[in-house]
């Protein structure tokens, strides 16, 4: 579906796992460690942002490479 070869789309779908493991510690420290209300709110929406980016580059690893 994507002109891109496999070795790159392996790239791409580790970038994606570090996001949702970013996201994860993100808002772990924002729920249970930071106590500091306006710190967790941008500690959550960091969160929630690289989860969406990670969403994203999923649908890259998903659709797949062109190259036989």
């Amino acid at each position: 579906m994507f002109n891109i070869s496999r070795m790159d789309l392996m790239w791409v779908s580790f970038y994606s796992l570090g996001l949702m493991l970013a996201a994860m510690a993100l808002i772990y420290f924002a729920r249970f460690k930071v106590k500091n209300k306006a710190l967790a709110t941008v500690l959550t929406i960091a969160a929630y942002l690289s989860l969406l980016i990670s969403g994203l580059l999923m649908i890259i690893v998903l659709g797949g490479s062109s190259y036989a």
